[in-house]
């Protein structure tokens, strides 16, 4: 792909600001109606994904008002699923994913994260359960500009069973998300009202 002349690239960001601007409302509202409810919707949908014992979940701990994959995590757990969460080593570098329990305290970490101990040990999943700002029918996220999901992805999909799963209010979908080439496709979003198959561009 041609590089983007810099107009063309003020312009990417600017739409993608103005989607962030829209898509925080957006969320925080769906949040504040039915958070709570959609989490459990999340839960029993948990056979959708069709996951064996012994699978490895990378989730992620809820911040602010994203859709809370907690319940979920805790089903699939007693499935038998290992369960990772992200860990921000540094900015501008991919996440790493350490194994955690239910119980299990966690430390501070960049950017207002939560994550396990560095003592826990080191994970590679199977599927990743990825939060976001919006989504669309295509499969594409729109994130917080940090491009630490799009790394890791970019860093994973040579592993021909890994699989990314955007985790969101069914809300948050729009019509389409500004992007551009580095930007990771999702393979799955899953909503309080059940998965969405991204279509075929």
């Amino acid at each position: 792909m041609k590089n983007k002349s810099p107009t063309s690239t003020d312009a990417l960001s600017a739409a993608k600001a103005a989607a962030r601007a829209h898509a925080v409302v957006v969320r925080r509202q769906a949040c504040a109606d039915y958070g709570r409810v959609a989490a459990e919707k999340l839960a029993i949908q948990a056979d959708s994904l069709g996951l064996s014992c012994g699978t490895v979940v990378a989730g992620y701990w809820p911040m602010g008002d994203e859709i809370d994959p907690r319940p979920l995590l805790e089903i699939l757990a007693g499935r038998g699923c290992v369960i990772g969460l992200p860990v921000v080593m540094a900015r501008g570098q991919p996440l790493v994913f350490r194994q955690w329990e239910s119980g299990e305290p966690l430390e501070q970490g960049l950017h207002g994260t939560c994550h396990p101990a560095a003592a826990a040990a080191e994970v590679v999943p199977d599927l990743i359960l990825v939060p976001l700002l919006a989504f669309d029918g295509a499969g594409y996220r729109l994130g917080y500009g940090g491009g630490y999901y799009d790394r890791t992805l970019a860093g994973l999909r040579h592993r021909p069973h890994v699989r990314a799963v955007g985790v969101a209010f069914a809300a948050q979908r729009v019509e389409a998300v500004p992007r551009d080439q580095h930007d990771q496709i999702l393979d799955l979003i899953l909503t309080e009202q059940g998965l969405v198959k991204p279509e075929t561009l």
